[in-house]
């Protein structure tokens, strides 16, 4: 019991569905496979949709100013915060070298509103269904690798780490992770350890 006196709660909560909040297939293994081999300091909700590559090309447009799609995008809720990252740039303040000013709109909701005292909103990661699945056929693996290379990547953008400017910490910390998580590489790496 924590001492509001409610049952324990995960540090981390994942959400996964589409563009319409509806679950995706594989949604179940991708969420208990980030909450699994997530940093310690990953606390709250973190909601993923797995979207259009036209959707995550509009957004990339809007936020970003760039006419095409990525394969991840980074929404941070704490829209105050630096923009940072790699493929990942977003819905609530968007986070990498793909980057968007300003906030933006939020993620669909993919399930009811935790209750105030239960779980803070880490953000949003936007995954593009399209690009994910040529990124995995090119990596030769499944298209569920390829979403956990991307969700991990997104959610250390959305807890701040930025390996454009962080002298290679968060490398280190998506290297760790990964290798806990049993992938082979990460984004970084295929961009050449940036």
């Amino acid at each position: 019991m924590d001492p509001d006196g409610h049952r324990d709660r995960q540090a981390l909560r994942v959400l996964v569905g589409d563009e319409r909040g509806r679950r995706v297939p594989r949604a179940a293994a991708l969420a208990r496979w980030l909450t699994g081999i997530a940093p310690a300091r990953a606390r709250g909700t973190v909601s993923v949709a797995v979207v259009s590559d036209a959707r995550v090309r509009s957004l990339n447009r809007q936020y970003r100013g760039i006419d095409q799609a990525t394969d991840v995008l980074s929404f941070p809720a704490d829209a105050g915060r630096p923009f940072q990252g790699h493929r990942a740039a977003g819905l609530k303040g968007p986070r990498c070298d793909r980057r968007a000013p300003g906030p933006g709109p939020r993620a669909p909701r993919l399930e009811p509103r935790a209750p105030r005292h239960e779980s803070r909103a880490l953000g949003d990661i936007v995954i593009a269904r399209g690009v994910a699945r040529r990124q995995a056929r090119e990596a030769g693996h499944s298209e569920l690798t390829e979403w956990r290379v991307l969700a991990l990547h997104g959610l250390l953008h959305l807890l701040g780490y930025d390996h454009e400017r962080d002298a290679g910490r968060m490398h280190r910390v998506e290297s760790r992770l990964r290798r806990l998580g049993g992938l082979n590489a990460g984004l970084i790496e295929r961009a050449g350890g940036r």
